[in-house]
């Protein structure tokens, strides 16, 4: 199954967060099918860079998102 979700890539103490379509068998910060966007939640406020058309086609095309990663699309919108 393929699924929305963050990988983590920030610092020790300092998250940041690429934003992948991934299988769900793989490990969180391991092999990506496409980075998608950005989460940034040390800045005030937190800052999201998505791409919108790539991610109504892979919800079309049957990826699920996370239930993190569905708040920040809708944050985002």
């Amino acid at each position: 199954m393929v699924k929305i979700r963050l990988q983590r890539v920030g610092a020790k103490k300092a998250p940041f967060y690429h934003i992948v379509v991934a299988d769900s068998r793989r490990a969180r910060d391991g092999k990506i099918i496409e980075q998608i966007g950005t989460y940034n939640p040390m800045t005030e406020p937190s800052t999201i860079v998505l791409n919108k058309e790539k991610v109504e086609t892979w919800i079309k095309n049957g990826a699920k998102p996370t239930d993190t990663v569905k708040a920040l699309i809708e944050k985002a919108n």
